[in-house]
């Protein structure tokens, strides 16, 4: 089975985010989870999937030091793209009200870069998915953010949440990718990575 083979590995989440950690346990992977302090900052003049991408590469390569043989990193790195803007976590309640204003009746794309991170090789891949929002009031976006709080999340929305349930009215690609991790994509490339 796939999985045993993969679970003889060490494999080492270098993410904090619950959502991601959420959704490798239901892979069915045994991971540790193991967090750094990282600047995500990435030169000007890159856009899209080249910074998510980029951000990924930079927190595999904070592991490199200290990696043994059976040890496998997983780096991640998301972010909401919309109207040649990068929409990162808002940096408090009236950035939040900014962010989800400018999503509202709108398509954006959330993408996200993954870095897999081994002594001998890396592998870098990303996810698109386009995600539409219906017109939210001010009155709903208040509502939202005061509820929810969602200052720890790239484009200041979870698609899980009211926001996801009450305003997105169609989704292009991973479901997944949005909630903060393409797993079935991640599967994929282990498979590939190890096998």
């Amino acid at each position: 089975m796939v999985i045993d083979e993969l679970n003889r590995y060490n494999i080492i989440l270098g993410s904090k985010s619950p959502r991601r950690q959420e959704l490798l346990r239901g892979l069915g992977l045994e991971f540790k989870v193991v967090t750094k302090d990282w600047e995500e900052e990435y030169p000007s003049g890159l856009t899209g999937a080249e910074i998510a991408l980029h951000v990924a590469g930079e927190k595999a390569k904070s592991f490199m030091d200290g990696l043994k043989d059976n040890d496998i990193v997983i780096t991640a790195d998301t972010i909401v793209w919309c109207v040649d803007e990068v929409l990162h976590k808002p940096a408090g309640r009236e950035d939040a009200i900014r962010i989800i204003r400018k999503i509202s009746g709108r398509t954006h794309e959330v993408i996200t870069g993954v870095c897999l991170l081994s002594c001998v090789k890396s592998v870098s891949f990303h996810c698109s998915t386009k995600v539409t929002f219906a017109e939210l009031s001010d009155e709903e976006i208040v509502y939202y953010i005061s509820k929810y709080k969602p200052y720890d999340k790239a484009g200041a929305y979870g698609i899980q949440e009211w926001i996801g349930i009450a305003a997105c009215s169609a989704i292009n690609g991973s479901y997944f990718n949005v909630v903060g991790l393409p797993v079935e994509q991640v599967y994929r490339e282990l498979k590939k990575f190890v096998l």
